[in-house]
């Protein structure tokens, strides 16, 4: 891997987007998204996705200049459409929305449909925690996951994020609805490894660890079994209802045409009824109550989501963030 100081990276990719068509400010924007994620160690979706986003603006999929906008408001509650626009650009404008609406509202909540991938979501849990507030957002995909008792891909891995505000690191939870990403697939098939648990089945129906296998059958295990799977129809239907947007069976099923998707963006404000500091003492005892259980393993730690990503953020930025050399190669010569 090559290590790219943040700066040099974030600005190659502003210039490869301002040359599909992006203005400068949001060519800034959205390639900030990009390096972030990549900084944060969440590598399958930051910049080795680049070069598939830039297909999709090529291909007509995503419309470069599309902003999204405000459809119908009802108190703390707005559906938006995202105009085919950069998802990772609609995703942050409607978080940040509903953000607003919680620090009125004590909640607020903003659909959003008709949108794009939102690269990692995580992201906008991140967003709203730093901001002292609760967010909890999800978003459908096209079909790529047999629901439990299935083999074909009919429901999709749905992401969801909870992130909760704490002043010494947030909690945030960023989880598919597969037990393993198709990009966590890749990851561990070229590095030549097994997955730590059996995550898919291969071509004989057989529970499996061999990414290449999963990849090949498409039939990657939902996350709890028919839990994960019963989840991920649920969400599908709450964001397509919310937002009267498009649901996962509905989508293309190519990644490069993956366009239209449905999001919801929800916000709580911990501090609405004056007890900021009582919330705080409560997130910190949970987090010490799970610091203090024991480990499985000697020696190792008990972690809370998202603790890991503030060690390797600050290891990314001080040595360079990791970029694997065909793919550098290839946002230079955009």
């Amino acid at each position: 891997m090559l290590r790219i100081p943040f700066d040099q990276l974030h600005e190659t990719l502003a210039q490869v987007l301002q040359r599909l068509g992006f203005s400068a400010g949001r060519a800034q924007t959205c390639a900030r998204l990009f390096a972030e994620t990549t900084c944060d160690g969440v590598y399958t979706h930051g910049v080795a996705r680049f070069p598939r986003f830039v297909a999709m603006v090529r291909n007509g999929s995503i419309d470069v200049a599309a902003e999204p906008v405000a459809i119908t408001r009802f108190g703390a509650v707005e559906r938006w459409d995202g105009r085919r626009g950069p998802g990772n650009l609609n995703a942050l404008a409607a978080m940040e929305r509903a953000m607003a609406l919680g620090r009125e509202h004590g909640v607020g909540c903003v659909s959003l449909g008709n949108t794009n991938h939102w690269m990692r979501g995580g992201t906008y849990g991140w967003q709203a925690a730093a901001a002292g507030l609760i967010g909890i957002c999800w978003t459908n995909t096209m079909p790529n996951l047999p629901p439990w008792g299935g083999v074909q891909p009919c429901i999709g891995n749905n992401p969801l994020v909870i992130a909760v505000p704490r002043a010494s690191g947030p909690v945030v939870l960023d989880m598919a609805m597969s037990q393993f990403s198709y990009g966590a697939l890749e990851s561990y098939r070229q590095r030549g490894e097994l997955l730590p648990v059996e995550g898919g089945f291969d071509a004989e129906g057989n529970l499996t660890r061999d990414p290449a296998a999963i990849e090949q059958s498409q039939r990657p295990l939902p996350t709890g079994y028919w839990k994960g799977s019963g989840l991920s129809v649920v969400l599908d239907m709450m964001g397509a209802m919310l937002s009267l947007g498009n649901a996962t069976h509905q989508l293309p099923a190519d990644p490069l045409r993956e366009a239209g998707i449905s999001q919801v963006f929800l916000t709580m404000n911990p501090a609405a009824f004056g007890a900021a500091a009582e919330a705080e003492r409560l997130a910190d005892e949970i987090v010490a109550s799970v610091h203090h259980c024991r480990p499985a393993k000697e020696g190792s730690k008990v972690r809370y989501p998202g603790e890991k990503t503030l060690q390797v953020r600050a290891e990314n930025r001080k040595l360079g963030l990791p970029v694997d050399p065909a793919v550098w190669q290839q946002i230079l010569a955009m």
